[in-house]
């Protein structure tokens, strides 16, 4: 019984926490979109959620608030590589070179598989949710690892709905025009974000 209630609650925090809209979701949608290494890329995610919410649920969380200063690296790490990849996203959708996902040039996987890393690892938001947060709220539960276990697979579900889905999607948005305002969406949701994390340090 109280495995199941500790499940659904990792279930029901992971999902709150993970589906809000942020940088690594955006990236993963217009991966999804544009139907490049889809896949690999909602896995790393899911492996990245499901070791740091691990971490944070056995004791990682006590850590990183004994020691702010690594959240501090990690916020001025965060903002140079979302503002990076929101000019990226811009020069694509305003000089012309948002193509349709058949006629986009492919990347690597592994340059995919870097960006995702970066975008996933160097937002001080994912250390805050998963190993903060989620480790902080499953270290009280009844049995942790069944915690931990619910917040994972809210991730692996929604992971797996959005690449799959938006891949699904993406012969219906073959317009350029349509990349073009999604790579404008992409670079917008990077710059908010960037700066979000960054407003707490330059009003401080």
């Amino acid at each position: 019984m109280y495995g199941l209630s500790s499940f659904i609650n990792g279930l029901l925090v992971g999902a709150s926490l993970i589906i809000a809209i942020g940088a690594q979701n955006a990236f993963v949608l217009a991966q999804g979109l544009r139907r490049e290494h889809h896949i690999a890329v909602a896995l790393v995610c899911m492996i990245c959620d499901a070791l740091l919410i691990a971490a944070g649920v056995f004791g990682l969380a006590r850590l990183l608030q004994s020691y702010p200063l690594a959240l501090h690296i990690a916020r001025w790490g965060g903002v140079a590589f979302l503002v990076s990849y929101a000019l990226f996203a811009l020069r694509r959708a305003l000089g012309g070179e948002s193509l349709r996902a058949d006629d986009a040039p492919r990347r690597s996987l592994g340059s995919v598989l870097v960006a995702t890393l970066a975008v996933t690892l160097l937002n001080p938001h994912v250390y805050i949710d998963t190993v903060v947060l989620v480790g902080s709220i499953g270290a009280q539960q009844a049995t942790p690892g069944i915690f931990a276990l619910g917040a994972v697979a809210a991730s692996i579900l929604w992971f797996s709905t959005l690449a799959v889905g938006a891949a699904r999607l993406a012969p219906l948005l073959a317009r350029p025009l349509t990349w073009r305002l999604i790579d404008l969406g992409v670079a917008l949701m990077m710059l908010s974000v960037a700066w979000m994390l960054a407003r707490p340090a330059i009003t401080a």
